[in-house]
């Protein structure tokens, strides 16, 4: 297919895409205020709160920048029987058809930052870590076969993993082998537990650390050594035997390796910014490339527009979704507009 870019805008590849998130959702909750004085009882500051807010949060943030980018999306996730977990289903159904499952034996996670005039003074986690039980992994894959099986298929499914028990290996085989029976690829955004398990996915993409540690690299790979970039991702490649890596380099940009398609080993530079936060850039990353992957885009257009969000995202203080709109206009700005061909 041609171009679908015009002489004055860019236009990204797809149109109400449909996509199914799988992995450890939370809730992200804020507590503002200030710090006039010390606590009597210990040293450390007392933050007097003005005000609190409670987001989506994992692979919620996921959810949240694809329905941004005009998605439609399921997701299906398993949370505790708690205000949390209720809390979650309340703020994933403005956004998306969620489908929790509970285990009443866990926590839902939550994690709560506290911020005084601007300065992260502490975080606090709530959450259980344990693996789900095999009853809530059987449910887990025949909600989402089920899915599979409907008009309302997928086009692109996305593993979201943060080690907070969702995935097991079993789990993960599993979701893979239907969603390849069902021709829907599958994008991967891992953690460390399971780093070896998505063998044969459509796309990985860790980060630069995630690459180092799941390898167990005694010499950590870096984007000033080009050859051991290339031993790393040619031996991740060689264990998940998957069709595409992608790794996120933070300010060096990407690293796309797809030799199915004849792209080897390619660095996308990041694009110049003013660095604000880097908070949910990597969930914006994911969204952009699966939403691209699933459009039909090659390796080299699927990495250049999801690096150039992420960096936009990291423009902007706190975790905040890119929009398809602001996107769009980033490509123009950038006059990118080719890279929306497919």
């Amino acid at each position: 297919m041609a171009s679908v870019s015009t002489p004055s805008k860019a236009s990204l590849p797809w149109s109400n895409p449909r996509v199914c998130v799988l992995g450890d959702v939370m809730v992200d909750a804020y507590m503002w205020g200030s710090v006039s004085r010390m606590s009597p009882e210990a040293p450390v500051p007392v933050v007097e709160v003005t005000h609190r807010e409670q987001r989506v949060g994992g692979a919620g943030n996921v959810v949240k920048n694809l329905h941004a980018l005009g998605a439609l999306v399921d997701v299906i996730a398993v949370v505790g029987e708690d205000d949390a977990g209720q809390m979650l289903q309340g703020l994933l159904s403005n956004m998306a058809r969620p489908t929790l499952l509970v285990d009443p034996s866990r926590r839902t996670t939550v994690k709560t930052r506290i911020i005084s005039d601007g300065q992260h003074v502490v975080r606090v986690d709530e959450e259980t870590t344990d693996s789900i039980d095999e009853a809530l992994q059987s449910r887990s894959q025949e909600t989402l076969l089920a899915l599979l099986q409907s008009n309302e298929k997928p086009d692109v499914v996305v593993l979201e993993d943060y080690d907070k028990g969702f995935f097991s290996q079993g789990l993960v085989q599993a979701i893979i082998a239907d969603c390849h029976a069902h021709d829907v690829p599958v994008v991967v955004d891992p953690k460390l537990k399971h780093f070896l398990d998505f063998k044969k996915v459509d796309l990985f993409k860790p980060n630069l650390k995630e690459l180092n540690e799941g390898l167990g690299l005694t010499e950590p790979a870096s984007p000033s050594n080009s050859p051991a970039m290339v031993a790393a991702v040619e031996s991740l490649m060689n264990q998940l035997q998957c069709a595409r890596i992608m790794v996120t380099l933070g300010e060096y940009g990407v690293w796309i390796h797809a030799p199915r398609e004849g792209v080897n080993h390619v660095v996308i530079p990041a694009f110049p910014r003013e660095v604000a936060d880097v908070s949910g850039a990597g969930d914006t990353v994911i969204a952009v490339a699966a939403l691209m992957l699933a459009s039909g885009s090659t390796p080299e257009h699927l990495a250049t527009v999801a690096n150039l969000a992420g960096g936009w995202v990291c423009e902007r203080v706190g975790v905040v979704p890119v929009t398809r709109e602001a996107l769009e206009s980033e490509l123009q700005r950038l006059k990118l507009q080719h890279t929306v061909t497919r």
